[in-house]
């Protein structure tokens, strides 16, 4: 029997209505402190994989425009290297 239940009891052992009452307002409240506890848990996760995912956008976003630049500047060194092949590449793309 646990210290709750002990000391709602009456002397005489039996359990009354009030008893009753009282053990379910313990439980009512034992809930309602649950439910917060794992609304703030949920709340916290919620934004720490925000967090992450804007981490991972951000890095990956900066990677893609390291090597879109990388890229730029390969073509611009090729058509400067190679002009006349560059122009026809870019006309046989035309067609």
């Amino acid at each position: 029997m646990s210290n709750v239940t002990k000391a709602i009891h009456n002397k005489a052992g039996d359990v009354t209505v009030e008893d009753l009452s009282k053990q379910l307002q313990v439980l009512k409240d034992d809930i309602a402190s649950l439910t917060s506890t794992i609304g703030a848990y949920s709340q916290n996760k919620a934004a720490e994989v925000r967090d992450t995912a804007q981490l991972k956008a951000s890095e990956l976003g900066g990677a893609a425009q390291a090597r879109a630049r990388e890229t730029q500047k390969q073509a611009e060194d090729f058509i400067r290297t190679q002009p006349a092949t560059a122009i026809g590449i870019a006309a046989g793309a035309g067609f």
